[in-house]
């Protein structure tokens, strides 16, 4: 066999082989992968895509809104927590006016007189992991107005109506130095024997029947007559300002939000690539017949015959 011959033969056979990968010109593709997305059945994955995005960007958002509330309250903790005391009238200038939330965890000093027959037990207060109460008791100032306190924690005791010991109340003028802080959301709950479900100002206001300022003081320290010893709920405990996975969550969710329309893609160009029945479009060449594949001959299949 002469060169030429097999040169015109390879050729020959290579225009065989190799016409069925021939590639398609872009317009020819995108028209015929177009035929496969307008199907019903991938019109309704594209729709299910969709909401999948818009629910991933609103999750996206809330997270991402609870993370900006995490930093504004870490942010107003670590300004405040360790500042020094001004008086109660430069941060609530006004006893009946609501204190701005920027104020939330000022340091103040009040001073006045414990109303202790208007003591009362806030039930289902965790610190340092363990619930019991806190004990709230009015401070009455010279205004005519009086101050919540919040003295400490006590443990709980054998029964909800019968707490641990509360240790006894400043008796006679008391200066307090504390966190202003604001009141709690109300439980909807009735409680009765001077205890209360949360530190909610209206709730504590009805049962003590006095007036109360828009906010209630943490106490830091108390400060009696000279030589009063004065005996202290426990502490509570300083406040998290840890900001939490909010922001991590946010991230995650709005990377996710694509993820629907990237596997609709993929399915449809693998139905693109499997099918072999799509008619010719009008007007142009049909697409050439796909070379059958080839069943590979192993070594023990060749033993066997």
């Amino acid at each position: 066999m002469t060169r030429l011959q097999v040169s015109d033969m390879l050729a020959g056979d290579a225009d065989v082989i190799g016409s069925p990968f021939r590639p398609l010109s872009a317009g020819r593709y995108g028209r015929q992968v177009l035929r496969v997305v307008i199907s019903r059945r991938w019109l309704t994955m594209l729709a299910i895509a969709a909401l999948f995005a818009v629910a991933c960007v609103f999750l996206g958002r809330w997270q991402w809104h609870r993370h900006e509330a995490k930093v504004a309250r870490a942010e107003r903790i670590d300004g405040h927590y360790s500042a020094s005391p001004v008086p109660l009238s430069r941060a609530l200038p006004r006893p009946g006016a609501t204190m701005p939330q920027a104020l939330e965890w000022t340091s103040v000093t009040a001073t006045g007189r414990y109303a202790a027959q208007h003591l009362m037990l806030v039930r289902n207060r965790p610190n340092n992991a363990v619930f019991g109460y806190e004990v709230v008791v009015p401070l009455e100032l010279a205004d005519g107005k009086s101050l919540l306190v919040d003295r400490g924690w006590i443990p709980n005791g054998r029964t909800a109506a019968e707490p641990s010991r509360t240790p006894a109340t400043p008796a006679g003028d008391v200066t307090v130095t504390g966190w202003l802080r604001l009141g709690e959301p109300s439980l909807g709950r009735h409680m009765s024997n001077g205890q209360l479900a949360s530190i909610n100002l209206a709730e504590a206001q009805a049962q003590t029947g006095t007036p109360l300022y828009g906010a209630y003081l943490i106490r830091r320290a108390e400060a009696g007559p000279p030589g009063e010893h004065i005996e202290y709920p426990q502490a509570l405990e300083k406040p998290d300002t840890d900001l939490g996975p909010h922001l991590a969550y946010a991230l995650q969710w709005w990377l996710a939000a694509p993820v629907g329309f990237v596997l609709v893609m993929a399915g449809v160009r693998r139905e693109h690539l499997e099918r072999d029945d799509l008619p010719p479009v009008p007007g142009q060449p049909a697409a050439p017949a796909r070379a059958p594949k080839v069943k590979k001959i192993r070594i023990w299949d060749e033993e066997d015959e």
